[in-house]
C-alpha cells in the first residue's frame, strides 16, 4: 500500500524538478558578472582626465566616480550599463579568471569626449589584468587587450608591459596584419614590431547594434572573436618586467572608458578545458 502511494509521489517530484530546471547556460557553467541590476562585483578607477582646453586633470582614482562615468541605466525594459566616455580608466572585475570563456555585448552610443572627439570610438576588454590600477598611461592595469574600436573590433594591444606572439606579416613601415599560418611575430612596446595587431577581416555591426563579442583564453593562449567570427589567434602570453618575460594566463578583466559613450550588457563567464577545435583552424 506504501509504495503506491509513494509511487505518485516520486513522479510529481520529478515532474517538479523539470519544470524548474535551470536554463542551459546555468548547466554549463556560466557565471554572470554583471548582475543586471548594478557594478556590485566591479570595481572603477579613473585616471587623469582632461579640461576644455585639453589639458590634464589630476587621476580621480579607485571607485571616485563624481561625474558618473559609470552607471546602469534601462535599454528598451533591459538593464545595461552605459560608460559616458567622459575619462579614461574601466570598470575592473573582484573576481580573477583563468581558463575561461568571456562573453558580452556592445553598442556604441553617440558621444566623444577630448582627445577622442569626433574620432572612432573607442573602449576595449583587458583580460589577464594584474598590477596597480594606472600602469598605462596612468588609466589601466597591465594586461592583454581585445580591442573595441569603431572599425577595429578585435585586434590587439600590449598593455603596460604585456605581450604576445601572433601570426602575422608585415603591411607596411608601422603596421603588420593579423595572418593565419604565417609566422609568429613577438608584439611588444618599445621594439620595432611594436604593441598593437591589426585584425583581418570585420565583422562588426552598424554603429548602434549590439555586438557580441567573445574572448576565450587558455593556458597562454587566446582567441578574439567578434559576432562569431575569429579576428585573430594569440600564443605565448607574457609580462616584460626589468629585462625578463614571464607567464601571463590570469587576471582581473577590466572594460575601458576612453572618450566614447558606449553601452554593455549580458557580461558571463565560464570556465573551459581547452580553446574549441573549430577556432583554432
Amino acid at each position: 500500500m506504501l509504495r503506491k502511494l509513494l509511487l505518485p509521489l516520486v513522479i510529481l517530484l520529478i515532474c517538479i524538478a523539470f519544470a524548474f530546471k535551470k536554463p542551459a547556460f546555468k548547466e554549463a557553467g556560466w557565471k554572470q558578472i554583471f548582475n543586471g541590476k548594478d557594478l556590485k562585483g566591479w570595481d572603477t578607477y579613473l585616471g587623469p582626465g582632461y579640461d576644455a582646453a585639453g589639458g590634464r586633470l589630476p587621476a580621480l582614482g579607485l571607485n571616485n566616480d563624481p561625474a558618473h562615468v559609470f552607471g546602469v541605466v534601462d535599454d528598451n525594459g533591459e538593464k545595461v550599463i552605459r560608460i559616458s566616455g567622459e575619462g579614461f580608466g574601466a570598470i575592473t572585475s573582484k573576481d580573477v579568471f583563468e581558463n575561461y570563456h568571456v562573453q558580452l555585448m556592445f553598442k556604441w552610443g553617440n558621444n566623444t569626449w577630448g582627445p577622442k572627439k569626433g574620432k572612432p570610438k573607442d573602449s576595449g576588454l583587458l583580460y589577464h589584468c594584474v598590477g596597480p590600477n594606472g600602469a598605462d598611461y596612468g588609466n589601466w592595469m597591465r594586461s592583454q587587450e581585445f580591442q573595441i574600436e569603431e572599425g577595429n573590433c578585435g585586434e590587439y594591444w600590449g598593455v603596460a608591459g604585456a605581450f604576445e606572439d601572433i601570426p602575422s606579416v608585415k603591411r607596411n613601415d608601422s603596421e603588420y596584419i593579423y595572418t593565419p599560418g604565417a609566422a609568429l611575430l613577438t608584439f611588444r612596446d618599445k621594439t620595432t614590431v611594436g604593441r598593437h595587431c591589426f585584425k583581418k577581416g570585420d565583422a562588426e555591426k552598424t554603429s548602434g547594434e549590439w555586438n557580441t563579442i567573445d574572448l576565450y583564453c587558455h593556458g597562454d593562449t587566446s582567441v578574439h572573436v567578434v559576432n562569431g567570427k575569429v579576428m585573430m589567434i594569440l600564443y605565448h602570453s607574457q609580462q616584460w618586467d626589468n629585462g625578463t618575460a614571464s607567464p601571463l594566463t590570469k587576471g582581473k578583466l577590466q572594460i575601458q572608458t576612453e572618450g566614447a559613450e558606449v553601452y554593455y550588457k549580458r557580461i558571463q563567464v565560464q570556465a573551459i578545458k581547452s580553446i574549441p577545435a573549430e577556432l583554432l583552424q
